[in-house]
């Protein structure tokens, strides 16, 4: 029982942490974001090529 309960104690910990973080570097966040979206494009491709390939 009381395992349980420290478990959800540190995954509340853990989410506020993370809300926190987003707020704090939204910003950077945004441009890791963006640069992420052309190569995972890319891979999308190559993994669609690959399926049809089949």
């Amino acid at each position: 029982m009381a395992s349980a309960a420290l478990k959800i104690i540190v995954g509340l910990v853990l989410l506020i942490l993370g809300i926190w973080a987003i707020l704090v570097w939204r910003y950077d966040l945004l441009v890791l974001v963006k640069g992420c979206v052309g190569p995972l494009l890319v891979l999308a491709a190559l993994i669609t090529f690959a399926i049809a390939k089949e």
